[in-house]
């Protein structure tokens, strides 16, 4: 009965957050708010015990494979090296360098403790990453290089951090064993990852081919793989982590979901965003229940050792700033080593900007693995001694991660604001000229079709002349569809620039037109259900249907230019709604 109420309790206080965020329209990112809420909860007497290994296993692993999933391979290949020397040679430098550090600000700190806390503090977090970046005006490499170095970073923080323990818990270090270790782990995690995606996928796409493509099995079933792969690769000794990412990029790989129907994708679409959204709130409210206990403990610590507790706050804000001062330097030196071997091979590279690095910078915040693993060290008891300064050590990363999300909040809508991103994300550009090419395809197929109805006019067969006049009207109609998606995609002549704005402000008057149509259509089949002429079970495969065409209409409007980039702006802003506003309109 007590889990029943704490799972209960969790995920009314998530949707709690939400709401607060949504309706108070606070100028605050998602995961402060949910910290902010899980203090006040913990305050207000929700208690919830924390377990490291639980958490990891319950949270970490739809997660990563979820984010693996989304990642684009054609940018993860092009980035690479970007990715590999953030993600690994990163972590090393930040560990070692602010190690020392924190030795030197904190000289009762042990110096493997010290490096046991650095490591701890290197992974960036994906959660934390993309709840702050994600929506905004980031540059799509900037996006890509952030995700893919928090997906992979993750295990080799952890393998630093568990060396730095075991030497600070016996004092024997061995550079060898750590190397080879960090070799087995992670190169065992993504073959494991690979190989349990590999045989799922290949299971799933023999029943598939027998028609075995029941929705909520398929679902259930591609729900468990990350909990299943990171079982598997935990119980070999080797990196849970990077085998559930390896998991997510390899079933994106196989292409499987493309081989099922149509329904599944929706369905698996709806319930994947679903658990996204809980389980990234819920890891916040976590950090924030535990929160009032760190600070109480922060201060006794304190106080303990005679200091004032505002010197560990002044401590968490100079190891934060150190970190910061570290990432960006990597960041420059990484930079100016591209630069360089560009130069050497006579190639041209993207060098970014300093507003683009500071971003980098600052939104290398850090969340759920930093908070488990440091909550995973040895406590004290009598089986054996606990790790040295346990309680000093979980108080400052507690504050460290804190201190990240409020500097990302802080920094990151400045940096952002004026900061250009269609000029630099080519998937926008290539998804305008794939979405050209079908309506041409669909325009060369209707030209077709009316040749053969034209041959068969002439052939004058009887009884086909209704017909042939229904189908001309339907090709014509289609005709004209596909010519104005065409026309507001089509950016290729600027002489045309006038004909496309009219397009787009015609199709957005459309949309809005339709969002309109729906929301009334929905009132007047609520009205019949209230008046007993429809039964429930009318209006629910009524608003099924509805659903299905107001989804395509929210891609459609979503697709469309934004309003600032056509000629004119100013007024088509004035008269029409943005497409944000017409689906809020719908949805509310």
């Amino acid at each position: 009965m007590h889990a029943v109420f704490i799972t209960l309790a969790l995920l009314t206080v998530t949707g709690i957050s939400s709401l607060i965020s949504r309706v108070g329209r606070i100028p605050v990112p998602l995961p402060l708010i949910q910290i902010g809420v899980g203090a006040i909860a913990a305050l207000a007497g929700l208690n919830i015990g924390f377990d490291p290994d639980m958490f990891l296993l319950l949270f970490i692993p739809p997660l990563l494979y979820a984010d693996a999933y989304r990642m684009p391979m054609r940018e993860f290949g092009e980035l690479r090296n970007i990715i590999i020397m953030m993600a690994l040679g990163l972590v090393v430098f930040t560990t070692l360098v602010c190690g020392y550090f924190i030795h030197w600000l904190i000289p009762p700190i042990l110096l493997p403790a010290a490096f046991a806390l650095a490591a701890v503090m290197s992974p960036t977090d994906a959660v934390s990453v993309g709840s702050m970046i994600e929506g905004g005006r980031a540059p799509a490499r900037v996006v890509h290089i952030l995700h893919g170095e928090a997906l992979l970073n993750d295990a080799s923080g952890l393998v630093c951090f568990k060396f730095a323990v075991a030497a600070a818990m016996t004092g024997l270090f061995s550079f060898q064993q750590a190397l080879g270790s960090f070799i087995f782990m992670s190169t065992g995690g993504v073959v494991i990852g690979i190989a349990c995606a590999w045989a799922a996928c290949r299971a799933e796409h023999m029943l598939l081919v027998r028609g075995y493509d029941d929705p909520p099995t398929h679902i259930t079933l591609a729900m468990m793989l990350p909990f299943g792969i990171y079982l598997i690769a935990d119980a070999l000794q080797c990196s849970g982590i990077l085998a559930a990412v390896a998991g997510g990029m390899t079933v994106k790989f196989t292409g499987v979901m493309n081989e099922a129907r149509t329904e599944t994708r929706l369905k698996a679409t709806t319930v994947w965003d679903m658990v996204n959204f809980t389980f990234n709130a819920v890891i916040f409210l976590l950090l924030g229940l535990q929160l009032p206990d760190l600070v109480n403990g922060g201060a006794a610590i304190a106080r303990a050792g005679g200091v004032s507790p505002w010197f560990l706050i002044l401590a968490i804000i100079g190891i934060q700033l150190m970190m910061s001062l570290i990432r960006f330097a990597w960041i420059w030196i990484s930079i100016s080593a591209r630069r360089l071997f560009a130069h050497f091979r006579h190639r041209k590279t993207v060098i970014p900007s300093i507003r683009t690095v500071l971003l980098m910078t600052v939104a290398g915040t850090r969340g759920a693995i930093t908070l488990a693993a440091v909550l995973s060290l040895p406590v004290a008891s009598l089986s054996g001694p606990g790790f040295p300064g346990r309680d000093l050590l979980v108080t400052l990363a507690a504050g460290v991660i804190i201190c990240s999300l409020l500097l990302a909040s802080l920094a990151i809508p400045s940096l952002l604001h004026g900061m250009s991103t269609d000029e630099e994300d080519p998937t926008l550009h290539e998804l305008d000229m794939m979405r050209i090419e079908l309506a041409q395809t669909a325009i060369q197929t209707l030209h077709a079709e009316q040749a053969a109805l034209a041959q068969q006019e002439i052939e004058d067969l009887p009884g086909h002349e209704e017909s042939v006049d229904l189908k001309q009207e339907a090709i014509g109609r289609l005709l004209h569809e596909y010519q104005d998606t065409v026309h507001r995609l089509d950016n290729s002549r600027a002489a045309e620039a006038s004909i496309r704005a009219t397009a787009i402000r015609e199709k957005r008057a459309e949309l809005a037109l339709r969002f309109r149509i729906i929301r009334h259509m929905r009132e007047r089949l609520h009205m019949r259900v209230i008046q007993k002429h429809i039964n429930d079970e009318t209006e629910w495969t009524i608003n099924q249907e509805l659903d299905f065409i107001e989804q395509e209409l929210q891609i459609e409007a979503r697709s469309l230019p934004r309003p600032d980039s056509l000629p004119h702006a100013g007024h088509e802003t004035a008269i029409q709604p943005t497409s944000e506003r017409m689906a809020e309109a719908v949805t509310h």
